[in-house]
């Protein structure tokens, strides 16, 4: 009677049954989510259709019956794709040669580590043999991608033996989606290494260049003074004209000065010259891997590049000549700094100096991806991602709708006018009575002059609230927190095997978190082996670390976190997740890999990464990319708002002056979001106006650039059509930035015209910006502050990963970017962890006394990353008591304890019981 009373149906019978199968298959198949997602999610779908829940052990049985037809399914299709040569030659992969250990699978999951020539050629062999697997054009059209990837990822990380005993539908399903994508993984490997050897043979040589000049600095400057004691006549007034000759000589001998004349030729250089000839001698180098390089990896160009894929054809076409037809080599790639290396004395062309020359621009290109590698992921063409025809024509109304953009240019450049004039109009009228800023005359120009801002002072009301909360924070050993903030979040549920099935062993968190712990500290699985608990034998925590650690599982655990955090009223004081800062954290790499760069600053002699992450002002970290050396972070700013997958919704985004240019100001502008980097040259930047006749007072001196709108206007659906495919995920921001930008230290051309109108655009935004930042010193100060947390967050990360003394020892990208999310995944943990505790000692001081007044300014400016009450060294001990293993929270400390009391029984050794 109730069922028919409020419209319920009953679980399994009717039509809505059938409409609900149907849902559940095509979300198993499309999304290859975990079971626990997908019942999640079926029991919302039930839920809301009004139909009675079934006991939970029937939903999960349909759920795992549904997911194995769907995976059946996938492996009858993929096998079906193949014929019964590639399925040989996949079989094939499970082998291990005569004499050998390892399986061909096994060798080709090895990427390369070493920036050499043989190094380089084992790259190219690696994906010539992927390639000759015949699985290339083979379509896979019929399975969804998210599927073959994550079955890749698991082919990637299981045993050979362990896929040999598959099915076989499945082993070949299997290997194919992993031959699939290790073709894509070892083009950019091999794209990797050529960059790095090829910008290590030119810096080695630029070295052996500079130190050749050194050696013969003495005889150049005793020719150049003898040059210059004859070019001292010739400037004498005095000196009559008849007899200047003589005179010259009688102050230097004819012979002297035609030698001291042709000894500066020989020891100087064209301005343009980068040590060309010292080039030559690396030649050998070159030819170890230029003929496996042309004849493996197909390159395509946009029209801007054309001249550089017709050199690399030209010298495809030679490749085994000994003596080719130089004289027919396509010379639209030799600029003036290489015509003395192309070009003999004689007029003819060098093969060798055209070489270096082709690849010197051939490495340009591919930075600027004017130049891309066909099937490639990071090397291939960003811009061919970007919606275009039917698809843009259907999302074109919605991405205006969704970003509050106008379709009509000129309408979206006059409302940007208003607001720039109304804002150039308010600043120049406030401007007098501001003290801190100031317009200048400096080298013979007008600038703005801001005052820096003073250092705050902490108040006693401050000082004394912090001294109140910290002493109620109970001390604690850092494996308990990870214990305890399971207990209450479940975070380590996100962390699944790698095949998404379920895990048969008992205490999993246990594992996880000493696992996450050996990663986050730097020290490795070691200290945490305990034969005598299941959980921490050494098998099982090498086993976890290899089938649940991955960039997804701690994404999700990550997410959970922060959606933790942003529940605790503290953490809502400090900020509602809508500010963010982004910056960039050193590691030195001491170990052979191609995925570091060097940078003496940073580095010393060595090689580093960086850790580019976000935090939100409410001091969790949200997202994390891993770059090679220290790339010019502007790349990838944007990265971390669009692929960052927790509950927060930074609209603006604080960083360095390193992370800034117009280019990234435009692209904020197009999506919506707020940039405010800290620029150290502030008053050096140019303001950029609309309106060249309007009157800003005197902001006039300081505002004559004008803006080229008809260039935003003229390209403004393309425009669009950027900020549409970033928005929807079609393109990588950090690609399209890249193909957009000139690649840092190069000479050559100009940007595109897409990308000159996008830097006009961002001109206007970024003066909208600076208005703000000079007349407003709160704002200064928030960009400030919001920095500072960053930059303390990193302090707490240097802290926390003390091990192998503080240096990053993964050789593979995948091992970096896993250690440094577990690092990222930590920090959240700490942060949580200290906050909840926080929030819990400002309640207790509230109660504890009437008369205690807590300043809410004071609270604004507590901080959760001190570390004092954790114990990072010295005992890994995994247990809790009863009572916060059901999500309860431990007492705070009495602070009318003594300390050395407290410490010494914080120092008491702990047994495993």
């Amino acid at each position: 009677e109730i069922r028919r009373l409020y419209g319920y149906t009953s679980f399994g019978v009717g039509a809505e049954h059938f409409r609900f199968l149907r849902w559940l298959y095509a979300r198993a198949w499309l999304s290859a989510e975990r079971p626990s997602v997908l019942f999640d999610l079926a029991t919302a779908w039930l839920v809301e259709r009004k139909v009675l829940l079934p006991g939970a052990t029937v939903l999960a049985r349909l759920v795992a019956r549904v997911r194995d037809r769907a995976e059946r399914r996938m492996w009858i299709k993929l096998s079906e794709a193949v014929g019964p040569a590639e399925c040989t030659r996949l079989e094939g992969l499970l082998i291990a040669p005569e004499g050998e250990r390892r399986t061909h699978l096994d060798r080709l999951r090895r990427s390369p580590t070493r920036v050499s020539a043989p190094s380089m050629v084992g790259a190219l062999e690696r994906y010539a043999e992927v390639k000759a697997l015949g699985v290339s054009e083979v379509d896979l059209s019929a399975v969804p991608p998210g599927r073959i990837k994550a079955l890749c990822r698991y082919a990637a990380t299981a045993w050979a033996p362990t896929i040999a005993r598959m099915p076989e539908r499945r082993k070949i399903a299997t290997l194919l989606a992993f031959a699939k994508g290790l073709e894509v993984r070892a083009l950019d490997d091999a794209l990797d290494l050529f960059d790095l050897l090829l910008g290590e043979i030119f810096r080695r040589s630029e070295r052996l260049g500079e130190k050749g000049r050194l050696r013969t600095i003495r005889e150049l400057d005793a020719a150049a003074l003898k040059l210059r004691a004859a070019c001292m006549v010739l400037l004498d007034p005095n000196a009559g004209a008849s007899d200047l000759r003589e005179a010259v000589f009688s102050r230097v001998g004819k012979e002297e000065l035609s030698a001291a004349v042709a000894r500066v030729g020989e020891l100087t250089r064209d301005p343009e010259e980068r040590y060309h000839e010292e080039l030559l001698d690396r030649y050998t180098t070159v030819r170890r891997f230029l003929p496996a390089l042309l004849r493996s990896v197909p390159f395509s160009a946009s029209k801007a590049a054309e001249p550089v894929l017709e050199a690399i054809e030209f010298l495809r076409s030679v490749e085994g000549l000994r003596n080719p037809k130089m004289d027919e080599a396509p010379l639209g790639v030799v600029d003036k700094g290489w015509r003395s290396l192309v070009f003999t004395p004689e007029g003819k062309v060098n093969r060798r100096g055209y070489t270096f020359c082709v690849l010197d621009r051939l490495r340009d290109a591919l930075k600027r991806r004017d130049v891309f590698a066909e099937g490639s992921e990071r090397w291939g063409d960003p811009r061919a991602r970007l919606l275009s025809g039917d698809a843009w024509e259907a999302a074109r109304h919605q991405t205006c709708r969704a970003l509050g953009l106008s379709p009509d240019p000129w309408a979206e450049i006059g409302a940007l006018g208003e607001r720039l004039d109304a804002s150039y109009r308010r600043r120049a009228e406030g401007l007098p009575a501001n003290p801190a800023v100031r317009v200048e005359r400096r080298g013979g120009k007008e600038v703005i002059v801001v005052t820096p801002l003073e250092g705050l002072e902490d108040p006693p009301s401050l000082v004394e609230l912090r001294e109140r909360v910290y002493s109620l924070l109970p001390r604690v050993d850092l494996p308990e927190v990870l214990l305890e903030i399971h207990a209450r979040t479940g975070f380590v549920s996100e962390f699944t095997h790698v095949s998404e099935g379920g895990a048969r062993v008992e205490d999993l968190a246990t594992s996880v978190c000493a696992v996450l712990l050996s990663e986050a500290c730097n020290i490795g699985p070691e200290p945490f082996v305990n034969p005598a608990v299941p959980a921490l034998k050494r098998g099982r925590l090498l086993w976890v670390q290899q089938s649940y650690l991955r960039a997804e599982t701690m994404t999700r655990a990550n997410a959970r976190l922060v959606e933790a955090q942003s529940r605790i009223p503290l953490a809502c004081a400090w900020g509602g997740g809508e500010v963010a800062s982004a910056d960039g954290l050193r590691f030195v790499v001491p170990v052979s890999t191609i995925n570091a760069g060097p940078n003496p600053r940073y580095f010393g002699r060595g090689k580093g990464v960086t850790y580019f992450n976000f935090t939100s002002d409410q001091f969790t970290g949200f997202h994390q990319i891993v770059i090679p050396g220290t790339v010019k972070e502007s790349l990838y700013v944007l990265e971390g708002l669009l692929e960052q997958q927790t509950s927060l919704d930074p609209q603006e985004v604080m960083t360095d002056t390193g992370s800034y240019s117009d280019l990234i100001f435009g692209l904020f502008y197009l999506l919506g979001y707020q940039f405010s980097p800290r620029l150290a040259d502030v008053g050096e930047s140019r303001l950029w106006r609309i309106d060249k006749a309007a009157d800003y007072g005197v902001l006039n001196s300081v505002s004559r650039n004008r803006a080229n709108t008809g260039l935003i206007a003229r390209n403004w659906d393309d425009l669009l059509r950027i900020a549409g495919s970033l928005k929807t995920g079609t393109v990588s921001a950090s690609e399209l930035v890249r193909s957009l930008q000139r690649p840092a230290g190069s000479r050559r051309g100009r940007s595109s015209t897409l990308a000159r109108a996008i830097g006009e655009l961002g001109r206007l935004s970024k003066t909208l910006y600076l208005l703000d930042y000079y007349a407003d010193a709160s704002y200064r100060r928030r960009v400030l502050v919001q920095l500072n947390r960053g930059e303390k967050r990193h302090k707490l990360a240097r802290t926390l990963f003390y091990g192998k003394k503080g240096e990053l020892r993964q050789r593979y990208r995948e091992g970096q970017e896993d250690q440094l999310g577990a690092l990222g995944l930590v920090l959240n943990v700490l942060v949580l962890w200290t906050t909840s505790y926080m929030d819990l000692a400002l309640a207790r001081i509230c109660e504890a006394s009437d008369e205690y007044e807590i300043r809410d300014e004071d609270v604004l400016r507590l901080s959760p990353l001190g570390h004092d009450h954790v114990n990072f060294l010295g005992r890994y001990h995994f247990g809790l008591p009863d009572e916060l293993k059901r999500g309860g929270m431990r007492s705070l400390r009495d602070p009318e304890e003594a300390e050395e009391k407290d410490f010494r029984a914080f120092c008491l050794p702990v047994t495993d019981s």
